[in-house]
């Protein structure tokens, strides 16, 4: 049933949780590195794999014996290793010269749109909200998340380049601190 309330709140847990506006500079690394960043092709992805795991989640997990705990440090790893990027200037994730759009793909849409931290919001919040709103609410985001896509030439262009070599490592550490936050309660409990 439609619910304008749960919706928005579901709008409002999920954009905190993507956070696209923190991975602006991620964004704009990756930019730099490859070229250019496909934002339909990226969002797209993300999209469907938050439907997905909104309607299958807990199926998938189950199919492979992974617990949601064990999902969580997973995508915490992939986190801990872009932030290490970003602060010592090395490229752990390098993209495929075969396939020049993948970059779209990985980091961007998966570990860093739709992430262990997005997926299992969704999962929780399958428990407090109809689905019908909590898939509005991905949507929503995903707009969202294209419109910031979209921009990221014309925020680099604002930032500038020492602006950008601040941001890069403060959100750096920034990911560092969430992999370890996402290790530490899931992991060493």
């Amino acid at each position: 049933m439609l619910n304008f309330g749960e919706i928005a709140s579901v709008s409002l847990i999920l954009f905190s949780i993507i956070d696209i506006l923190g991975s602006i500079p991620i964004i704009i690394d990756l930019r730099k590195r490859v070229g250019k960043i496909e934002s339909g092709k990226a969002t797209l992805v993300a999209g469907i794999i938050m439907i997905t795991f909104l309607f299958l989640g807990e199926v998938i997990l189950r199919m492979f014996n992974i617990d949601v705990a064990s999902f969580s440090v997973a995508g915490a790893i992939i986190i801990l290793i872009i932030g290490m990027e970003m602060i010592l200037d090395r490229d752990f994730f390098r993209p495929d010269p075969d396939t020049s759009d993948s970059s779209s793909i990985i980091p961007l849409a998966f570990p860093l749109i739709a992430g262990a931290g997005t997926l299992t919001t969704i999962l929780s919040l399958k428990a407090a909200y109809g689905q019908f709103n909590i898939l509005i609410g991905i949507v929503i985001n995903m707009i969202f998340v294209f419109i910031v896509l979209k921009s990221a030439g014309w925020l680099e262009r604002k930032i500038g380049k020492a602006g950008f070599n601040i941001l890069r490592k403060v959100f750096g550490i920034i990911l560092l601190s969430l992999a370890i936050k996402l290790i530490k309660e899931n992991f060493l409990q």
